[in-house]
């Protein structure tokens, strides 16, 4: 396991690397991977890369898509967005074959990557890595196609932005790999967004649960799927940078000595929306009808609050308030459902609100430490940053707040926690 390399130069190894679309972006990058890929097969590892669709390219071909069709559908998306992906597998496979270095292109279905039936966002059913392995007793790289796979009837489907992390760590799990490395365009997990908090620092080590809280709460260095298949199937990987070569963040299991710091880091999620349906029958199996309802539109719902309407608490009317975040891109799949839900006279009310966004701490020091939501509270109170919904969990609190605000109000999360030190309090 990765816990117990120290040192892989003289440690023959099998290596699952993933490199991002900005890591690929261009043929130069391109050479630059390969290279980088050249000197890990050169000192007798094997290796299985995993690539995303170079820098831009998906967002292309979604442009492409609208320009046909207003909705296309979710199957055919599916088709064309794999597309990407196979661009890159081709390319990096020939620069590899030029430098001398046998290699071979899979894409994720070749890869033997199954999954379940629901087009552009698939859960990863189960690995085939027969071809892997075979490929690699052959002493080829192998160059998996990632974010896609494809179900038991054989339909193309993909598993949504950030999939191609999902491919690898899935990937590492079903081949046994010694060691998962994640390069990006950035230099590890960082106790904040850098570019937002200019004090920001990298952090070497982090636990699974706090990498899949900050994952979860906007931070984009690893999408959150990935880690949580990661901490279910015990992959420990890096997040490290493929523009030099620092090491980076190691993620692993958590360690007793890690809740000597009470927070890790603060992360943000944009783009938010909040619903608030006022006037709700408060009776069993109302909520579950609501919730049933957007869940089987594919909309994940983040933080729930429900409370004595104040609007209609005082007549004695039976009625709650029930309020929840999501984010602004679905806001069109909720809308008929909660009109129904009024027009049902289930509710007296809704309102969607925009331009709001959730800002997070998290740290398993919590867990032994109290007075991290009086600290959180208390600063954001004194920079005059309303708190519109709490949410807590045993090792993260997080707050709604105005998106104008954000950059102020993670600056100063960051500070109030000492972030920037070494050994933060």
């Amino acid at each position: 396991m990765l816990a117990d390399i120290a040192n892989l130069s003289n440690f023959m190894a099998r290596i699952v690397q993933k490199y991002g679309g900005t890591s690929v972006g261009s043929p130069e990058r391109i050479e630059a991977v390969a290279e980088r890929i050249e000197q890990w097969k050169r000192e007798g590892n094997e290796v299985v890369v995993v690539v995303s669709a170079m820098s831009g390219e998906t967002d292309r071909l979604l442009q492409l898509a609208g320009q046909v069709c207003d909705q296309p559908t979710e199957r055919e998306l599916d088709v064309l967005l794999a597309t990407g992906e196979q661009t890159t597998i081709a390319l990096m496979a020939m620069a590899l074959n030029h430098r001398g270095v046998p290699a071979v292109s899979l894409t994720g279905a070749q890869a033997g990557i199954v999954t379940d039936g629901v087009h552009t966002r698939a859960k990863i059913s189960s690995i085939d890595a027969r071809a892997i392995e075979d490929a690699l007793a052959n002493g080829s790289v192998v160059i998996v196609a990632g974010f896609q796979g494809q179900t038991e009837s054989g339909l193309i489907t993909t598993l949504g932005r950030g999939g191609s992390d999902l491919s690898a760590i899935a990937l590492a799990a079903g081949i046994k790999a010694d060691l998962c490395q994640i390069y990006t365009d950035v230099s590890g997990v960082y106790t904040a967004d850098p570019r937002v908090v200019p004090e920001a620092r990298k952090i070497e080590t982090i636990a699974y649960e706090e990498m899949l809280e900050m994952a979860s709460s906007g931070s984009k260095v690893m999408q959150s799927r990935a880690v949580e298949f990661a901490k279910k199937f015990g992959v420990i990987f890096e997040v490290r940078s493929s523009f030099n070569q620092e090491s980076g963040t190691r993620v692993v299991k958590e360690s007793n000595d890690m809740e000597q710091v009470v927070v890790r880091g603060v992360s943000v999620e944009k783009n938010q929306a909040k619903v608030h349906l006022a006037g709700v029958d408060d009776e069993p199996g109302v909520a579950a009808r609501l919730f049933l309802s957007i869940a089987e539109a594919g909309v994940n719902v983040d933080m729930i609050v429900q409370n004595v309407s104040s609007r209609l608490a005082d007549e004695g009317s039976g009625v709650t308030d029930i309020t929840f975040t999501l984010h602004q891109d679905d806001i069109h799949r909720v809308e008929p459902i909660i009109e129904k839900f009024r027009s049902d006279s289930l509710a007296e009310d809704i309102q969607i609100t925009g331009g709001i966004c959730k800002l997070s701490v998290v740290g398993i020091g919590m867990k032994s430490h109290s007075g991290v939501a009086a600290k959180l509270f208390t600063a954001l109170a004194e920079a005059g940053i309303n708190i519109q919904m709490i949410s807590t969990s045993e090792i993260k609190i997080a707050v709604v707040i105005a998106e104008e605000r954000m950059t102020e109000a993670m600056n100063v999360a960051h500070s109030a926690f000492e972030l920037h030190l070494e050994e933060p309090t």
